[in-house]
């Protein structure tokens, strides 16, 4: 599946959704116990093709019942980093 790029205030939003528990080998995707969301901020790329990006956790007390929650989350949480980062910052300079 596709994720479409998502453009806020000039940076590219991408959500990641993920299973709680991770796939074991030889075994079925498991995802009754939920899901988990990151999302990855970057800013467009230059003309010689180069860009940065990071990954930011969406942290949450308990897993996501399903991936469109996750997803929704992912990017409302990228949406407050970059919105209560100062003017004259970068969100991708944050300190962790």
């Amino acid at each position: 599946m596709t994720v479409p790029v998502r453009l806020y205030r000039g940076l590219e939003i991408y959500p990641l959704v993920y299973p709680h528990r991770p796939t074991a080998p030889g075994s079925g995707h498991n995802y009754d116990e939920g899901f988990d969301a990151a999302v990855r901020i970057r800013e467009p790329q230059e003309l010689d093709g180069s860009s940065r990006s990071r990954v930011f956790g969406v942290a949450v007390g308990r897993p996501f019942t399903n991936a469109g929650d996750a997803r929704r989350a992912s990017v409302a949480y990228a949406e407050h980093l970059i919105d209560s980062c100062s003017p004259d910052a970068s969100v991708l300079d944050l300190t962790s």
